[in-house]
């Protein structure tokens, strides 16, 4: 596996989580984001905030980046991470597929 950089927008999303920054971490989405949460979807900044405060940031989520590499095409990361907190616990793969710098979709699934 080769060594690849963290892209911003993924790192926004671990380190705004990591300190509870509810705003940072909206904003490290596309306006029309899609999040896949296990097959509950969300949709835009406001589906993205609704997730955070019930499964995130709302249950006082650590995340630790463990490992990410190169996704199917060109914009697209998998990431490895483990969750601490009161809500899930556990460590899995999240699909990240950016455009112009932020997330522009967020699956969380095997």
């Amino acid at each position: 596996m080769s060594i690849i950089e963290v892209p911003a927008a993924i790192r926004t999303f671990v380190e705004a989580t990591n300190r509870s920054d509810a705003e940072a971490f909206a904003a490290a989405f596309t306006h029309d984001a899609e999040l896949d949460d296990w097959g509950h979807a969300y949709h835009g900044r406001d589906g993205v905030r609704a997730w955070d405060r019930t499964d995130n940031i709302g249950v006082q989520a650590h995340l630790t980046l463990d490992a990410i590499e190169p996704g199917a095409s060109s914009d697209t990361y998998v990431a490895t991470l483990t969750v601490t907190g009161n809500g899930y616990n556990g460590t899995g793969p999240m699909t990240f597929r950016l455009r112009d710098g932020l997330i522009a979709s967020l699956r969380i699934a095997p």
